[in-house]
């Protein structure tokens, strides 16, 4: 009987761990137990455990993991959490509609399966979980799991782990006119993102897209040209630490909530930027 932590090894993990010292001194499963991953693998043998409770960062990966333990253990788990208080039953906070509502719930459950809604806990600062390690489930957990990998689409810059990001929304107008942004975002040494109206048009890969059904990023500046700023799109940009918006419309939702702002056409506006960083080289 213990409190585990699915451990990634980045901050995400440890805003998780967080919340899980609440409920004891966690141990570690480290996501990557099983190479290639195999997230039903790793699924059963975090059964065989049997942990009193089990945290997770709420990325992709994290949720997959735990959806898979809870339907071995015939449990219910509390998704993308922002807080969680021990008790019988154990009360959650968690983020619901994209992030534009804060759901209080009880979780009645045994062994309380909760992941973490990614930059919404601060980072535990303390040691370490002391890190154990899983035996190998049966071959045919091993069905599922990862077989390859797609570079990305916009020049090997990963969306998740980029610094920088220039993202294009309907406004760009097509698929040709994403070539100012890519222009800028070369000049810049950063990434291409778009918004869903992009990817569902067909101008650019559903890799590229960021929001609640895309990649959710946290740049230092993300750079939003021609995005109107639909919930689900603001729901993937709640880790960027700066946002510039640009928009002919001064009322759209994410100009309101940017931290810099340019009215008027991107057209004109995105390949003026790029022209100023040239003459400043």
């Amino acid at each position: 009987m213990t409190v585990l932590l699915i451990d990634d090894h980045t901050e995400v993990s440890r805003q998780a761990l967080t919340l899980a010292r609440k409920f004891g001194e966690p141990q570690a499963v480290a996501l990557d137990s099983f190479s290639p991953f195999a997230p039903d693998a790793l699924a059963a043998a975090i059964a065989l455990l049997n942990p009193s409770a089990l945290f997770a960062a709420g990325t992709e990966r994290g949720n997959e993991v735990m959806a898979r333990v809870a339907a071995r253990m015939g449990l219910p788990f509390a998704a993308n959490c922002v807080a969680a208080e021990p008790g019988d039953p154990v009360t959650v906070t968690r983020l619901r509609w994209g992030g534009s509502l804060l759901e209080e719930a009880r979780l009645h459950s045994p062994r309380p399966l909760i992941t973490v809604a990614p930059h919404t806990v601060s980072p535990d600062n303390g040691p370490p979980p002391a890190q154990i390690s899983v035996d190998s489930p049966d071959n045919g957990a091993f069905v599922v799991q990862v077989s390859g990998h797609v570079q990305p689409t916009n020049g090997g810059v990963s969306l998740a782990a980029a610094k920088v990001i220039v993202s294009g929304g309907r406004g760009v107008g097509s698929k040709e006119g994403f070539a100012i942004i890519e222009e800028l975002a070369g000049l810049l040494g950063a990434a291409v993102g778009c918004s869903r109206a992009v990817t569902s048009a067909g101008w650019r890969p559903h890799s590229d897209q960021v929001g609640q059904t895309g990649t959710k990023v946290s740049p230092e500046v993300y750079i939003a040209c021609g995005i109107s700023g639909a919930t689900q799109h603001m729901a993937g940009l709640k880790g960027a630490k700066r946002i510039v918006a640009i928009n002919s419309d001064p009322q759209a939702p994410l100009m309101l909530n940017a931290d810099y702002t340019v009215t008027g056409d991107l057209k004109e506006i995105v390949p003026a930027i790029s022209a100023e960083i040239r003459k400043r080289r």
